[in-house]
């Protein structure tokens, strides 16, 4: 940071600080995220602010003769820090085995860094980590649909001659894990299995798992039921 700044140099880090909010927040808003763009643009502004009101203060002479108080002017950005850590806190949410909103949460705290660069006038700096966050948010976001990634679904079955081992050997032939299995007999002739199953397949491939059709048109099969997980 700079001892002296102009109003020039002020406007110039709050409009990329703005621009950097809003780009990011427009990433956002597409995909239909919470913290979107207005939440973005606020959280990039409020750091941008923080850090320029800490460089307007480095003009201070500093702690008087007869006085014990000693301005510690990071303290402001690292309150700033502290605080996005309980907006990110909020924007994670546990539902049941699945966590969401942690690229939110994340996101909203690289951006609190990026305002923070363009507020203490490192420019290049921040330019240069709007540039890798917008790699990650557009480019890494189209390539995790094409990467491979672990899917878990409940199988249940009711059937007369197929037995835990048998099926495991079936899902196992077709790149099927079966993680746990539980056998239950309704009668003398039939059995319940319940098995916990888990495939390798890309997110974009949104399609039931390629054993189901064929394993419902077996004869001792009399019920299946499928739930993803």
């Amino acid at each position: 940071m700079f001892l002296d700044i102009t109003w020039s140099e002020i406007l110039l880090r709050l409009l990329l600080a703005f621009a950097a909010g809003t780009l990011i927040g427009l990433n956002r808003s597409a995909h239909g995220h919470e913290a979107g763009l207005r939440t973005t643009i606020l959280v990039t502004l409020a750091a941008c602010v923080t850090m320029i009101q800490a460089n307007l203060l480095l003009g201070l002479t500093g702690k008087a003769p007869n006085s014990f108080i000693q301005l510690d002017l990071m303290r402001l950005p690292l309150g700033i820090l502290s605080g996005m850590g309980f907006i990110g806190a909020g924007a994670i949410i546990h539902k049941k085995d699945i966590v969401v909103g942690v690229t939110t949460a994340a996101t909203l705290w690289f951006a609190t860094v990026i305002g923070l660069c363009f507020g203490g006038g490192q420019i290049l700096l921040g330019l240069a980590a709007l540039g890798l966050m917008a790699i990650v948010l557009w480019l890494f976001r189209k390539l995790e649909y094409f990467l491979p990634q672990d899917h878990d679904g409940l199988l249940t079955l009711v059937t007369e001659e197929i037995k835990d081992d048998e099926l495991r050997s079936l899902l196992s032939a077709r790149n099927y894990k079966v993680l746990s299995s539980e056998l239950t007999y309704v009668d003398h002739k039939q059995c319940e299995i319940r098995a916990h199953i888990r495939w390798r397949k890309p997110a974009r491939d949104s399609s039931p798992p390629a054993f189901l059709e064929a394993l419902a048109q077996r004869p001792q099969v009399k019920e299946l039921h499928w739930q993803p997980q």
